[in-house]
């Protein structure tokens, strides 16, 4: 990989270009802004050239375990604005947080979508981001029910329908609750 190279998280909602590469971390600004440190094996450059081969030896559930064991140092810089940002958008379509999805099974796909709804929610928890759309889609409504039980367990979060006419019915805002310290 190398600076300028547009690149997909693999396990997160999480795309951008790479601003830095020190062995094997890559330092990559994000659509928001913001500048997030990843192994570089949690990373896949968008260029298309995952063959299909590739997309099958690849072992999901192993690499993301090995991201739970081996998280790299939080992000350095954030820029100034980030608490005058609108809400953090966050598009739970499959398309968006893999490159290729033709060959998993619904249950995996509904995983992926819920364990990167997780990381995204407790990303801006940790970044005292406030608001959150999850854009999730209309369809049978599984991925949304499985959202709110999440979203459920969380005490400092309310969550309702987001804004009709900006993003349809498919999508719901999360408004986290910011509890004390300094501001």
């Amino acid at each position: 990989m190398k600076i300028g190279d547009k690149v997909l998280v693999l396990d997160d909602a999480i795309s951008g270009v790479v601003s830095g590469v020190k062995g094997t971390t890559i330092t990559i600004e994000t659509t928001d802004g913001f500048e997030l440190d990843f192994f570089e094996k949690e990373l896949i450059v968008m260029d298309g050239s995952l063959s299909r081969r590739e997309l099958a030896r690849m072992d999901l559930p192993s690499i993301l375990s090995d991201k739970e064991q081996q998280k790299p140092g939080k992000s350095k810089r954030i820029k100034p604005k980030e608490r005058v940002l609108p809400a953090m958008v966050v598009d739970l379509h499959i398309h968006q947080l893999v490159p290729k999805s033709k060959y998993l099974s619904n249950y995996d796909i509904l995983t992926i979508q819920t364990d990167a709804a997780k990381r995204q929610l407790e990303f801006a928890i940790s970044k005292r981001i406030q608001r959150i759309v999850f854009i999730h889609g209309v369809g049978e409504g599984v991925l949304r029910t499985e959202l709110e039980y999440l979203f459920g367990r969380y005490e400092n979060v309310k969550f309702y329908d987001a804004d009709y006419q900006k993003y349809g019915r498919g999508a719901t805002e999360v408004y986290i609750f910011q509890n004390g310290g300094s501001q």
